[in-house]
């Protein structure tokens, strides 16, 4: 055994540094400001005591577990680490090299990535001044796409596609193009505004609901996403099931959330609150945020570049190079901090 093992440090004597659970200055990645709940924690903690056994083969019993939650077939589910690996493992199954993907711009940045990797053709789509998906210009532009890409709410603006736009948009699509519908924060969406994927499925089987644990359910760190889809798509999906994807720990964390449902329920009750909170006092500083549903708030430049407001300050956020910015939304520690900085930039008698 080397001294590093035997000692317990790591090798070349680098540290081991783990990002802090609470950090109410870590708002660019639109993780929970909350630590994982202790029924959750615990159940992680058991699921160490047998890390030298392989998981599953192919995830049975997490799919089952997932299904069975959300009152869907074994067959509708597939499971991937984190909404990304999801993603991935359709393009790998349904596109071939060449293919064209149809998405938005801005969009998640995993997108373009996700195109690279599978060596497809991206073609995109800007949204509309209010942040919006132009799903009329989106549909026209996946004629001849293998792949269309949604985010319900988007991302980076938090809006949301009114039900009746994303029907008629789902209509256009031919059978034959695959619809990536990406729900990565539907938890944080209001009940009137959610589709259930049982309604969509059945009307447009080309549909893939993508979600993930990593957002409203607070276990980024664990890597743990699924897709939705009708039967025979399953199939075809569940072909490309990477083997031992999934851990034992997630199997656990995700089985431990499911039954604190009401606490992880209020808990997103507490994240949409302060994300209201944080927009009304924007708006009462003249600053003009997109219409989010998600767990974050979008500034879009308007004359201001916020990149060089955030430079060198203490809340982190996501900027991009056309001057706009992306706020996680944590508690109200963030949320000072957030509104101090841009006070700080403001004419004083506006701040």
């Amino acid at each position: 055994m080397t001294a590093a093992l035997s000692s317990g440090h790591p090798p070349c004597g680098l540290p081991l540094r783990l990002p802090d659970a609470e950090d109410p200055l870590a708002l660019e990645l639109n993780e929970s400001p909350f630590s994982p709940l202790p029924t959750v924690r615990a159940a992680m903690v058991r699921a160490v005591d047998s890390a030298n056994r392989y998981p599953e083969f192919l995830p049975e019993r997490f799919r089952r577990l997932i299904a069975k939650h959300l009152g869907f077939e074994e067959e509708q589910i597939i499971v991937g680490a984190g909404a990304t690996g999801v993603i991935m493992q359709v393009l790998q199954a349904l596109t071939c090299p060449g293919d064209r993907i149809v998405m938005a711009s801005p969009t998640f940045d995993g997108y373009p990535i996700f195109a690279q990797m599978a060596r497809l053709q991206p073609v995109t789509v800007p949204l509309d001044e209010q942040g919006h998906h132009d799903l009329d210009a989106m549909a026209d532009a996946a004629t001849d796409a293998e792949v269309v890409v949604v985010c319900r709410p988007h991302n980076p603006t938090g809006t949301v596609a009114p039900a009746e736009d994303l029907l008629r948009f789902l209509q256009r699509i031919d059978s034959g193009t695959t619809v990536l519908l990406d729900e990565a924060y539907i938890e944080f969406v209001s009940p009137r505004h959610r589709i259930h994927p049982e309604f969509l499925l059945r009307r447009f089987p080309n549909v893939v609901v993508v979600r993930t644990f990593s957002k409203a359910y607070g276990l980024a760190g664990i890597r743990t996403g699924y897709g939705i889809c009708a039967p025979a798509m399953g199939r075809a999906l569940w072909s490309m099931q990477l083997p031992f994807g999934a851990t034992v720990a997630s199997l656990a964390a995700v089985a431990a959330s499911f039954a604190a449902e009401a606490q992880l329920r209020h808990r997103i009750g507490l994240i949409t609150a302060e994300r209201d909170h944080l927009r009304s006092r924007l708006w009462e500083m003249g600053v003009w945020s997109a219409d989010t549903h998600a767990n974050f708030v979008y500034l879009p430049a308007k004359g201001k570049l916020w990149p060089e407001v955030f430079d060198g300050t203490g809340p982190r956020v996501r900027t991009y190079s056309d001057g706009s910015a992306r706020i996680t939304v944590g508690n109200r520690r963030s949320t000072q901090a957030v509104l101090a900085t841009i006070a700080a930039m403001l004419p004083s008698d506006v701040s």
